[in-house]
C-alpha cells in the first residue's frame, strides 16, 4: 500500500505577517483531507503560537509540527548578516534539507524555498517534492510576477489579475494555476470594526512599504504624522507600517540597489493622542488596523486589498514613478483612489475624503473583483485544500472530505 502523501506547509520566516496566507489552508486540508499527512515547519515559537491560535484545537492535533530553528550559537553567529540579508531564513532552509525530501509538496508565500527544490531535484530527480506557492498579498508590483516563481509546480493564487499577469509573464500556463480566492479573510471576522481610539472623529490608517526605492516613509512619512498630531480635534491616525520597516534601522532594496537610513518616529506623533503608533505587534497584519479605519493612506502595499474588503477611501504617496516609467503595471492598485506627491497635495484633500472615496468606488469594486475571487458560499481555505489535494492525488483528492 502507497505511503500517504505528506503537504508540509512552510513558515520560514522572521515574522509572523504571512501566517495568515496559508494556515487556514493548512487547517482546512488536516480536517477535509485526513488521507493527507499535513506537517507545519516553523521557524521559532512566536510564530508557531501564531500559527497555532488560526489553526484551532481540532486541526493542530491533526498536524505534524516541525521545529525549523537553528542552533543557539548558529543564530547568534547570522544576528549581524541578517540585518542585511535573509541569512536567517536561508540557513533554515539548508540545515532542514532533509526533513523537506521526505515531503510530498511543500506550500510556501515566498520564494526562497526554490534554493531547496533546486537542491532536491538535482539529488532525486523526479522524486523530489514538488512545491506550490501561494501569494502573500495580492499586488501589481514585478515582485509578485518574479521569474523564479516559474519554477513552482502549482499557483494557488488569489484571483484572474494574478492568472492573466502570471500567463502573459511566461511563468505559469493556466493549468498551473488555481483559483481561490484571499485564504487570510477566512481567518479573520472581516465585518468587523474595532474601536481604536475613544472618539468619534475619522480614522485614517497610514500603511508605508519598507522598500527604500518605493516606500513613502523615508521622505514623506514624519511630515505626515506630524500633521496629524496637530489635528487632534479633526483626524485620528493609525501609523501601522509594513511589519519589516522597523526591524532594521537601514534597509537595502536588492530590486533597486539602493540602501536608506530609516527615519524614526518623531516625538510630536508619539505624544499626540489621536496618533497611534504600532511598528511591531500582530496588529499590523491581523487586519485589525485596516478593519477599524475609515480610510487609508498607502504607497506599494498590496495590504490596501485587504482594507477594500470593504470599500473606503483610500490615498497613495507616489514616490518613484518619474523615476520608473516602465513600471507602471505595478501601480496599477493606484486607480482605487488619488495618487499625490507631497504632503501638503495629500492634506489639502483629507478634508473630502468622504466625497473622495464615493468618486472611486466603481474604480474599487473592479480592481478588487478582477483581484480577488469571491464566491458566496465557499471559502478560500476549502478551495485552496481541495486544490493541493486534489493535485498531488487526483484520483481520490478533493473528494475525501
Amino acid at each position: 500500500m502507497p505511503a500517504p502523501p505528506r503537504i508540509m506547509f512552510l513558515y520560514n520566516h522572521d515574522a509572523a505577517h504571512q501566517a495568515a496566507h496559508i494556515a487556514g489552508i493548512m487547517r482546512a486540508l488536516a480536517l477535509r483531507h485526513p488521507q493527507v499527512e499535513v506537517y507545519a515547519g516553523v521557524a521559532g515559537p512566536a510564530i508557531e503560537a501564531e500559527i497555532r491560535r488560526i489553526a484551532g484545537g481540532d486541526a493542530a492535533a491533526r498536524i505534524h509540527w516541525q521545529d525549523l530553528s537553528l542552533s543557539p550559537a548558529l543564530d547568534t553567529l547570522l544576528s549581524l548578516p541578517n540585518r542585511l540579508l535573509p541569512a536567517k531564513r536561508l540557513a533554515r532552509l539548508r540545515t532542514n534539507e532533509g526533513l523537506f525530501a521526505q515531503m510530498s509538496l511543500i506550500v510556501s508565500t515566498e520564494r526562497t524555498c526554490l534554493r531547496v527544490r533546486r537542491r532536491l531535484r538535482a539529488k532525486f530527480g523526479d522524486k523530489a517534492p514538488r512545491f506550490a506557492y501561494v501569494p502573500h498579498g495580492s499586488g501589481d508590483r514585478n515582485v509578485a510576477y518574479h521569474p523564479e516563481l516559474a519554477q513552482f509546480d502549482l499557483k494557488l493564487v488569489s484571483g484572474q489579475k494574478l492568472v492573466d499577469e502570471m500567463v502573459a509573464r511566461g511563468i505559469a500556463t493556466p493549468d498551473q494555476c488555481r483559483l481561490i480566492g484571499y485564504p487570510k479573510f477566512d481567518t479573520i471576522d472581516t465585518s468587523a470594526k474595532p474601536q481604536l481610539f475613544d472618539n468619534d472623529r475619522p480614522v485614517f490608517v497610514y500603511n508605508p512599504h519598507f522598500d527604500p526605492k518605493l516606500s513613502s516613509w523615508y521622505d514623506h512619512g514624519p511630515a505626515l504624522l506630524e500633521w496629524f498630531a496637530g489635528q487632534q480635534d479633526r483626524f485620528n491616525l493609525v501609523f501601522a507600517p509594513h511589519v519589516m520597516l522597523f526591524r532594521k534601522a537601514l534597509h537595502v532594496s536588492p530590486e533597486y540597489r539602493l540602501a536608506r537610513r530609516r527615519p524614526d518616529v518623531p516625538q510630536a506623533a508619539l505624544d499626540a493622542p489621536n496618533v497611534l503608533v504600532d511598528t511591531d505587534s500582530e496588529r499590523l497584519f491581523d487586519m485589525t488596523y485596516t478593519l477599524g479605519a475609515d480610510a487609508y493612506i498607502g504607497d506599494m502595499s498590496s495590504q490596501v486589498y485587504e482594507f477594500l474588503v470593504r470599500r473606503r477611501p483610500c490615498f497613495f504617496i507616489d514616490t518613484h514613478a518619474a523615476d520608473l516609467p516602465g513600471e507602471a503595471a505595478n501601480r496599477a492598485f493606484w486607480g482605487n483612489g488619488p495618487v499625490v506627491q507631497s504632503v501638503p497635495e495629500l492634506t489639502a484633500m483629507i478634508p473630502q475624503w468622504q466625497d473622495i472615496g464615493e468618486a472611486y468606488r466603481d474604480t474599487q469594486d473592479r480592481l478588487f473583483s478582477y483581484t480577488i475571487d469571491d464566491r458566496p458560499g465557499e471559502t478560500s481555505v476549502d478551495r485552496a485544500a481541495d486544490a493541493l489535494a486534489g493535485w498531488l492525488a487526483p484520483s481520490s483528492g478533493a473528494e475525501s472530505h
